[in-house]
């Protein structure tokens, strides 16, 4: 079995939400803004992933991946008040759809981490969190968001991200 509680499995059905709703949103709008329903959709639910995580300890205490749930609430909020904040002018949706984008990515760590220490069950695919296979994952996929947080840029300041997406 995949030796995962009720709650885990809640946490994961939170999370799935979240991580498909803002995949969505950056392949269908190249943005994630949270003046729309969508937005607003993966926003909570990317905080409801969070909260519950602290609820999820294998070891019985806090790990690494609690202090990336505190980055990803903390950029979460960022992003938001960016949205909100007319400081950075033209700039301000780029940034905060950057870090929309950025907590998206943070979503990819904990969810390869669990799946891939847990699948074929009884032969994980990896260790661990140190497992070489785990941070090639990890760090491959960083790169694939670097280059789509550049294009991204680059389209959200031409002008071009205003497909069904609301003024703000």
């Amino acid at each position: 079995m995949l030796n995962i509680t009720p709650f885990g499995w809640f946490h994961t059905a939170i999370s799935l939400v979240s991580l498909f709703g803002g995949l969505y949103a950056l392949l269908r709008y190249h943005d994630i803004r949270y003046a729309t329903p969508l937005g607003k959709t993966y926003t909570w639910f990317t905080v409801a992933t969070c909260l519950t995580s602290f609820f999820l300890m294998r070891t019985g205490k806090l790990s690494e991946a609690h202090g990336l749930t505190v980055l990803t609430l903390i950029v979460l909020a960022v992003a938001v008040l960016l949205g909100r904040n007319a400081v950075l002018g033209s700039w301000r949706h780029v940034a905060a759809s950057l870090a929309f984008t950025l907590t998206v990515y943070f979503h990819f760590i904990p969810g390869f981490t669990e799946t891939l220490t847990r699948v074929p069950i009884g032969a994980p695919l990896v260790s661990g969190p140190q497992d070489p296979l785990l941070q090639k994952l990890v760090g491959g996929t960083f790169l694939v968001f670097l280059v789509g947080m550049a294009l991204q840029a680059r389209f959200l300041r031409r002008g071009r991200a205003t497909l069904a997406q609301p003024a703000t």
